[in-house]
């Protein structure tokens, strides 16, 4: 998009946009929170010009909403738009998923088990667990030959994380996710696509009952 290529030409605006956007997905930045261009400049070291083209930029990917003659707002967080996320994800990664199954090479099933053991390692909840959990869950979808799709696939992925941040408290008692993941890469290095998918579809949507509960709440 021309008006991404010119968010990453201006470095400063580059910088407010990257951080701004890490701090809404993050849930540093409650859904709902009136976003003042002054305010942010003074956050993030930026002047009022940078802090409002990174503003319209987050608003076109939907983290930020116009107000009409009000200025900015971070995007609110409702049950409802996340079960919707939740159905996309199911559909659009079954699609990528399948794909990368089938051209994935001998280096796509090496990242693959690099990406499980690594995330194998680690305790749930961490930085270090969140962003070794992304990792994984983009390896197995490295290998579509889509790279719309997968742009797609990372984007929502993204939105859901928002979501997750809000719900980071959430317990899953009763629930091995190791063993959800486990199984999801077993299932993927034995090409068993339909097995595959289906798994991958029962692990978003055994964690969006624990977090919608978490939202609800």
């Amino acid at each position: 998009m021309a008006f991404m290529q010119d968010i990453a030409d201006d470095g400063l605006t580059f910088q407010v946009h990257r951080r701004l956007r890490a701090d809404l997905l993050g849930g540093r930045i409650a859904p709902g929170t009136k976003l003042k261009v002054q305010a942010l400049g003074a956050t993030y070291g930026a002047g009022a010009s940078p802090v409002r083209e990174a503003l319209s930029s987050l608003a076109a990917e939907g983290l930020v909403q116009r107000i009409e003659g009000r200025g900015f707002r971070a995007a609110p967080a409702t049950v409802a738009e996340f079960d919707e996320l939740v159905q996309a994800r199911c559909w659009l990664e079954e699609v990528v998923l399948r794909e990368s199954l089938r051209a994935g090479d001998a280096a796509w099933e090496e990242a693959l088990v690099v990406a499980r053991w690594r995330l194998s390692r680690l305790a749930r909840g961490d930085a270090a667990w969140e962003a070794a959990h992304a990792a994984f869950h983009r390896a197995l979808l490295a290998a579509c030959p889509s790279s719309t799709l997968r742009d797609m696939a990372e984007a929502l992925r993204e939105r859901a994380e928002r979501y997750r941040a809000l719900a980071r408290a959430a317990a899953y008692p009763g629930r091995d996710v190791a063993a959800e993941h486990e199984a999801i890469a077993e299932a993927a290095l034995a090409r068993e696509a339909p097995r595959a998918a289906a798994l991958l579809q029962d692990h978003y949507r055994r964690t969006a009952a624990f977090l919608r509960s978490a939202l609800a709440g």
